[in-house]
């Protein structure tokens, strides 16, 4: 077997009808339902054009080399429609992992976003693509074409844990991940939080939102409140 360097092409995938129903929810909801734990770090942000809804899409997972795009190219080769393309890149910053014509062909293929642990490529050309792409940032120095790496397989991307098949939900806030078994069971808890969320976003417009747990939280702590002024040095 030639670990770091295979492909499975199988994976386990959730049902259409829940993708389709975390579709209608925000990622912060969501990731507030799981204890605020599943959000890729704020480095991969949107890097085209904000659309309205949500990027929802079983994970096709890349392991890739460090500035190496081979992997993802194999990955483009497999993907079907709906699928959200998401790499480990270890961290690299050095070398875009795609740019116009890759993202082209995912659109042809109808996936549902990319999800790069790494920089891109003609940024302007992308910008209107009809396809959510999340990236750390940008640089025209091009990729390498060597391997090795692995598809289908866990990876780390935003230093959030990553299952082949796992949900991938992204919005103009950013991206979460959604373990595919856990997906049933969150779905009624961030349904019941949204509706939640909403009710407090309504009340904040009108100022009458509670706002008592700040004291209570403060004073279960232990903060200490001085009616005076400090006195410096």
């Amino acid at each position: 077997m030639s670990i770091g360097f295979r492909v499975y092409l199988q994976r386990d995938l959730p049902s259409k009808e829940l993708m389709e129903a975390f579709k209608e929810l925000p990622a912060a909801s969501v990731a507030d339902c799981m204890s605020r734990l599943s959000a890729l770090n704020s480095e991969i942000r949107l890097m085209n054009k904000p659309f309205s809804g949500s990027m929802v899409g079983p994970a096709l997972t890349v392991k890739a080399r460090p500035g190496d795009n081979l992997m993802l190219h194999k990955a483009l080769n497999m993907a079907k429609e709906g699928d959200v393309i998401i790499v480990s890149n270890a961290g690299d910053r050095s070398q875009s992992l795609m740019g116009e014509i890759m993202a082209e062909y995912g659109k042809f293929k109808k996936i549902a976003g990319f999800v790069f642990d790494g920089p891109i490529r003609d940024v302007d050309a992308l910008y209107d693509l009809g396809v959510p792409v999340y990236a750390t940032g940008a640089t025209p120095g091009g990729p390498f074409k060597e391997g090795p790496g692995e598809i289908n397989v866990p990876i780390a991307c935003g230093n959030i844990h990553v299952e082949p098949g796992d949900i991938i939900l992204g919005d103009t806030d950013g991206v979460i991940v959604i373990p595919r078994l856990d997906g049933p069971a969150l779905l009624e808890a961030a349904r019941k939080f949204s509706a939640n969320d909403k009710a407090k976003a309504e009340a904040a417009k009108k100022g009458v939102s509670d706002r008592s747990w700040v004291e209570k939280s403060l004073e279960a702590k232990g903060c200490e409140i001085i009616d005076g002024k400090y006195a410096g040095r």
